[in-house]
């Protein structure tokens, strides 16, 4: 099942080959937060796809917000432009990614970081 994470989170955020050293540990610790909030009684196999594409989703976003920005902001030459993308791009890709994988496993998954508070009436 973590080589079909991989798999996924390497081709949902580009990683290339000097990125890859860094992207397994990440797939290993995304399968490792999702097993963790699986509700009682179930398993990874149990959510099936919703599993393995949840956890390559937050490898990804973990990916991408360990990326950053920095990188080249425009540059024209010609008939040819480049724009890499920046500190908030990577930010909001990374939360787009994290919800995504939220809504798949909204099923199998425990409630993270949520709590109820007392409200005097």
């Amino acid at each position: 099942m973590t080589e079909e994470i991989l798999m996924l989170a390497r081709a949902v955020s580009g990683a290339g080959e000097a990125e890859q050293p860094l992207l397994e540990p990440l797939c290993r610790a995304a399968r490792r937060r999702w097993e963790a909030r699986l509700r009682p009684g179930l398993t990874p196999e149990d959510c099936g796809a919703a599993f393995v594409c949840a956890a390559a989703f937050t490898a990804a976003a973990d990916l991408a917000a360990g990326r950053g920005g920095g990188g080249v902001s425009a540059f024209t030459a010609g008939d040819i432009s480049v724009k890499g993308r920046g500190t908030a791009e990577s930010a909001a890709l990374a939360r787009g990614l994290r919800e995504t994988a939220e809504g798949l496993m909204a099923p199998y998954a425990k409630e993270d970081g949520f709590c109820f508070r007392g409200v005097r009436g």
